[in-house]
Parts: C-alpha cells; sequence; structure tokens
C-alpha cells in the first residue's frame, strides 16, 4: 500500500500522496508529524480501509517525494503555509470535505484546516489537541523547564543548529523518536523507512524556518499574512473533535484542561494508556482509527 506514492501538482507543491480505500468512501486526510513521515500511519490506514474510508496520506512539504512546482519557491516551513498546502491537496483532488487527523505538525496543521476550513471538515482527530499559536505568543519566554524541553528549537536558531542538523539528520531524528517516546522501542526497519523521507532537498529549509518563524526570528510570505494574524487570535474549532495523548509522551505538551475551551463544538478528550509517546498512530493505531471513525458520531 505504501509502496505505491503518487503524485499531484496541489498548489505550490508536487505532493507525494497515499491514495487507499474504497474511492466513494467518506474520506480521511492524515497528516503526519516531525521528523516522522507517512508510514507513522501504516497500520492505521488498513482499519480505516477495511470500514469503507478512502484515506489519503500526503508527504508534508520537505518530506518524501512532495517538492516545490519552482525552483525559486520560498521554503516557507510557517504553519499558514502548511494549512494551505492541504486545503490544495484536497482542492487538486476534487475532496469538499474529509475528517482530518494528524500528530505534532500534522495535528496543528489538521487544526488549523479545523478552525479556518469549517466547511472543509467533517470532524478533527489531534493528538496533543490544540496547537495553533502565532509568532507573538512564541516569543514569550517560558518556565526554565519548558525552555529546556524546547533545547532543539534554540539549537534550529543558530548556524550551528543548522549546520548539525543537516551534516547528522538520521541521528538527530532518531534521538528525537527515543525523547518524544520514550517507551516506544521501535527497531532500526521501522526507523530506516520513515527515516529516508527526512532525504528531501527542501527538508532541512522547512524544519529550519518552522522553528525560527516559530521564535520570531523569520518571517513568512505576503500571500499568508491575513492567516498568520487571524490564527494569532486562536480561533475556536467548531467541527466535532477528539484530542488524544498518549501516558508517556516525551514532547513539549500541554494538559487538555488548558486548551479544551478551544473546542467549542462537540469535543472528547481521551487518555491513551500503555506507554504511548508521542507518535500516537503508530504506537496506538487502533485507539487512532477507532477516534477517526467515532468522531463525527459526538453530539
Amino acid at each position: 500500500m505504501f509502496d505505491d506514492v503518487r503524485q499531484i501538482d496541489a498548489g505550490v507543491l508536487n505532493v507525494g500522496y497515499v491514495d487507499a480505500g474504497p474511492p466513494d468512501g467518506p474520506v480521511v486526510l492524515l497528516l503526519h508529524g516531525w521528523p516522522y513521515d507517512i508510514h507513522s500511519f501504516a497500520d492505521v490506514v488498513p482499519l480505516l480501509t477495511d470500514a469503507g474510508h478512502r484515506v489519503l496520506v500526503p508527504h508534508l512539504r520537505g518530506y518524501g517525494t512532495t517538492r516545490f512546482r519552482s525552483p525559486d519557491a520560498v521554503r516557507n516551513g510557517a504553519p499558514a503555509a502548511m494549512a494551505c498546502d492541504a486545503v490544495a491537496f484536497l482542492d487538486a483532488l476534487d475532496v469538499r470535505r474529509a475528517t482530518v487527523a494528524g500528530f505534532d505538525w500534522g495535528a496543528r496543521t489538521a487544526d488549523i484546516l479545523a478552525a479556518l476550513w469549517p466547511d472543509r471538515c467533517t470532524g478533527l482527530v489531534a493528538v496533543s489537541g490544540y496547537l495553533i499559536d502565532g509568532q507573538e505568543s512564541g516569543k514569550a519566554p517560558l518556565p526554565p523547564e519548558a525552555e529546556h524541553a524546547w533545547w532543539y528549537q534554540f539549537y534550529f536558531a543558530t548556524d550551528r543548529g543548522r549546520q548539525g542538523y543537516a551534516r547528522n539528520l538520521r541521528d538527530f531524528a532518531k534521538l528525537i523518536w527515543r525523547t518524544a517516546s520514550p517507551r516506544w522501542h521501535f527497531d532500526d526497519a521501522t526507523f530506516d523507512r520513515s527515516a529516508a523521507s527526512l532525504d528531501n532537498p527542501d527538508h532541512v529549509d522547512i524544519v529550519i524556518h518552522n522553528y525560527r518563524w516559530r521564535m520570531g526570528l523569520a518571517g513568512g510570505e505576503p500571500q499568508y499574512a491575513d492567516l498568520e494574524d487571524r490564527l494569532a487570535d486562536k480561533p475556536a474549532v467548531t467541527v466535532p473533535t477528539i484530542s488524544l495523548e498518549g501516558d508517556a509522551n516525551g514532547a513539549p505538551h500541554l494538559e487538555p484542561q488548558v486548551y479544551a475551551k478551544q473546542f467549542t463544538g462537540p469535543y472528547e478528550h481521551r487518555a491513551i494508556s500503555g506507554g504511548i509517546g508521542h507518535n500516537l498512530p503508530q504506537e496506538a493505531p487502533r485507539e487512532f482509527a477507532d477516534a477517526i471513525m467515532q468522531v463525527t458520531s459526538l453530539t
């Protein structure tokens, strides 16, 4: 299934993606995070397709076989740009509505779709809940323990960090996997399968820009300015939503009571036990798939 990666022009990108399940089934859009790839959903997809869903899994900009259509395009990793990628991808496939689900960067993008384009979303499943924020908020200092958890964000703010990431891409990614999911005992084959997607020629530029943008150290592009302003106001999510959190998530994340008020439509939070870390779809595929299949029935 994941060997059959298709390509389609969508907005500023030529997107590599998986399209599985019945073409006329209710659509699910799955969005991965950093530093992972579409294989985070390898065990989720068959659960959904067996239930009759059409499942779309794109490589984000800077990952896998996704490429910019113009060599002169800005390698912009800001959240608004990535959300527009997702909308353009749905448009290119003539998909009007989908249940959107993701983790890490993918959860943030899914949140934005649900908040700003609710007419395109039948439901939302987001690991770690509400992740929408603006640059001004990102500039604000945090307590020391919280800053310590974001060590790589400060590393990426330096030229040394950019060079270090580029030179040690796989070792860096494996470190993040281990610290973000300290009780997930993945093997080398599982890691290598996803790490190949990080060899994308735009990957380092996208990652560095993403984290520098968050800290106000890099600008965006004018065409996304209005969206960035709207996101800075933390728009509410009105579509049916299930947020998920593993009991062993080692990545920085908020407690659900902090962000619950941002979900003003039908909403449920699920705590997933069993040593589940940050890459929840790959570590707990059944729970992730069940949330997707059940979210639209929330009242």
